[in-house]
């Protein structure tokens, strides 16, 4: 049976000093895995910098009988996060989960952001993430063993107004994650992504008020503690909001074969099977893609 006991475990989790961080990281506690609280400590756009959200959390955890230790590295930078993990295993021995979940917004148009704004909001999603799983890599390497969260968005499945930035980012943290959960499996590390439906300060005032009560960020955090566990699977993302849990995947519908020449004619001609959903399915990987379409030109041309 799977189990959720993360005692003798040690977990990152980025952007914890609140919202959704913070529940992630006192979700994981209080089943007995010691925490690194890392917080830049920065508003909603990345701005300013202090240590004291995250020695808040620590001291929540502390209260409580955990164990936990608060660190300030900024996200965007591969040294602060290679000192993060070198603190955390010279604190607690190890690390056998990241929960990569900082991050920023800076909404506008498309045709009126800076793309500085655009860079910035790539920079602390994206990078941030990479930089992260960059520096606990070995760690988990080492240990044949390691839990890695991503967090994509519906911005990123789906796109949302004025967040060209943001759902960029998103969308590649779910092509970063497919590529990871391929290169990690031999060493027992499994990735997931995490699509978050929750009112924080990122969210508060792109979500109804009346909407926000049912909103709580600590309901997201069972999937975090569900995707960093032993028996967790691999590859997946779980959207999880308001109570609510769901798989989100990728389905690409049958390949059709349109002969040795095709045209936008016959594209159009055989659109209604092309885009026939009921013959929709998801795909492990990029060879399986180039698999299915070369099995569908064969198949076309043994009739």
């Amino acid at each position: 049976m799977m189990s959720f006991d993360f005692s003798g475990r040690v977990a990152v989790v980025t952007g914890a000093g609140g919202g959704l961080g913070r529940c992630h990281a006192l979700a994981l506690a209080e089943r007995g895995c010691a925490v690194v609280i890392n917080d830049l400590g920065g508003d909603v756009h990345g701005e300013g910098a202090s240590v004291s959200a995250a020695q808040k959390v620590v001291q929540e955890i502390m209260d409580k009988g955990g164990k936990a230790m608060a660190h300030g590295g900024n996200v965007t930078s591969l040294e602060d996060m290679q000192d993060m993990v070198e603190k955390t295993v010279t604190e607690f021995g190890r690390l056998d989960i990241l929960v990569n979940n900082a991050g920023i917004l800076r909404d506008k148009t498309f045709a009126k952001m800076d793309m500085a704004d655009f860079k910035m909001v790539v920079d602390v999603h994206l990078i941030g993430s990479v930089n992260a799983t960059k520096a606990a890599l070995p760690v988990m390497q080492e240990q044949d063993y390691g839990r890695i969260i991503v967090t994509t968005s519906s911005s990123g499945m789906y796109g949302n107004f004025g967040q060209s930035n943001y759902g960029a980012a998103k969308a590649a943290l779910s092509g970063f994650m497919n590529s990871m959960k391929l290169e990690t499996a031999k060493f027992g590390i499994k990735v997931n992504a995490l699509l978050p439906v929750a009112a924080t300060r990122m969210t508060e005032s792109i979500i109804p008020e009346e909407m926000l009560s049912l909103l709580k960020p600590e309901l997201v955090s069972p999937a975090v503690v569900f995707m960093a566990a032993e028996g967790a699977p691999t590859g997946e993302i779980i959207s999880a909001g308001a109570g609510t849990f769901s798989r989100s995947v990728v389905v690409e519908t049958d390949s059709v074969y349109l002969g040795d020449t095709p045209t936008a004619e016959q594209i159009l001609e055989n659109w209604d099977k092309i885009s026939d959903m009921s013959t929709a399915q998801p795909l492990g990987s990029g060879s399986d893609h180039t698999q299915k379409v070369l099995g569908a030109v064969f198949a076309a041309k043994q009739k």
